[in-house]
């Protein structure tokens, strides 16, 4: 039996996510019809501007919240699916795990732009979430088609990061570090309840909740430390593909990232959210994989900076990421 009831998840995301900004019919096709060019455009683009290349292209799909938090659930049960061997979960357990997931990804749903899974498919697929986009250009008052193709651009700088060459190996790679670290992960009742004081901690601020609550062991810890890492370049890189497009292309591009920044870095009850849910983190991920991009490429250029992506051994470690002088000295492209 599945530890989650995937069904319920999808089910009560759907019911729960807020649509977004009110927009007329005419509106919303002129939206989603200018966020597909923006995709088009950015894919032209991102290429250009790193010398890599794709001989396949995913499906991009313009979507609302509600299908954005369906499509998630799906991708969840495909990647967690090695839990289910595990768990030992009945019906009621996972129902009731089914609820709290429907119920997390509302929130998220307003704050994810664009997502590229490439475990969808051949070729993975690009999502845009319309609402979103638009909710957030508004709120920060930028140009909406400089903001359209910023937000693609970084989406498809995932899409050329896992599918350039004549043989795209980031995928496998990467899916299975996940199931690895799913195989090791202390999933006994008492692990699960420790975490409950974490949590706690947490909501008060003493303390933060990550993967490493769950690893009994060091190879565990290791795993963590590992996906981290390609997490961390994989958001670090697409944050520097999409600022050097530069200004010549997006005119108001600096403004876009000064109030975007400022966007990411806000507090109060919202921050207390994205903490509790491990969003902060994930912006760490953007900044330290940005400082470590940036860093390379100061050094050895573009070509030197697209061979992390040469594959699995020119991966930087954990500590490459923190120190990009090792991963120079290591790889010396």
């Amino acid at each position: 039996m599945s530890a989650v009831d995937w069904t319920l998840a999808a089910r009560t995301a759907r019911r729960l996510t807020k649509q977004g900004p009110k927009v007329s019919h005419a509106e919303a096709h002129q939206i989603v019809g200018e966020l597909r060019d923006a995709a088009h455009r950015a894919h032209g683009l991102v290429c250009e501007v790193t010398g890599l290349a794709t001989a396949t292209l995913p499906e991009v799909s313009v979507i609302d919240r509600p299908t954005w938090a369906e499509a998630t659930t799906e991708s969840f049960a495909s990647l967690l699916a090695p839990l289910d061997l595990r768990t030992g979960s009945t019906g009621l357990s996972a129902r009731i795990t089914g609820l709290e997931v429907g119920a997390l990804l509302p929130y998220l749903a307003t704050r994810v732009l664009g997502q590229y899974d490439p475990y969808v498919g051949e070729s993975g697929r690009l999502l845009l979430i319309a609402p979103s986009i638009v909710a957030v250009e508004r709120a920060m008052a930028v140009d909406p088609d400089d903001f359209r193709l910023w937000v693609s651009l970084h989406e498809q700088t995932h899409v050329v990061q896992f599918l350039h060459g004549d043989h795209p190996w980031l995928r496998d790679h990467l899916h299975s570090r996940i199931t690895a670290l799913l195989t090791e992960m202390d999933l006994s009742v008492g692990a699960l309840t420790g975490i409950v004081p974490a949590i706690r901690a947490r909501l008060r601020g003493d303390g933060e909740l990550s993967l490493s609550d769950l690893v009994p062991d060091q190879r565990a810890a290791e795993l963590v430390d590992e996906i981290t890492a390609v997490m961390s370049l994989l958001e670090g890189h697409a944050d520097v593909i999409m600022d050097e497009v530069g200004p010549e292309v997006i005119g108001t591009i600096g403004t876009i990232r000064a109030r975007f920044n400022g966007r990411r870095a806000a507090g109060g009850v919202d921050g207390l959210v994205r903490n509790l849910l491990g969003l902060d983190a994930k912006m760490r991920q953007y900044r330290d994989g940005a400082a470590f991009c940036r860093a390379v490429l100061d050094q050895a250029g573009m070509q030197g900076l697209n061979t992390v992506f040469a594959g699995p051994d020119t991966l930087p470690t954990a500590a490459e990421i923190a120190d990009p002088a090792l991963w120079l000295a290591r790889v010396a492209p």
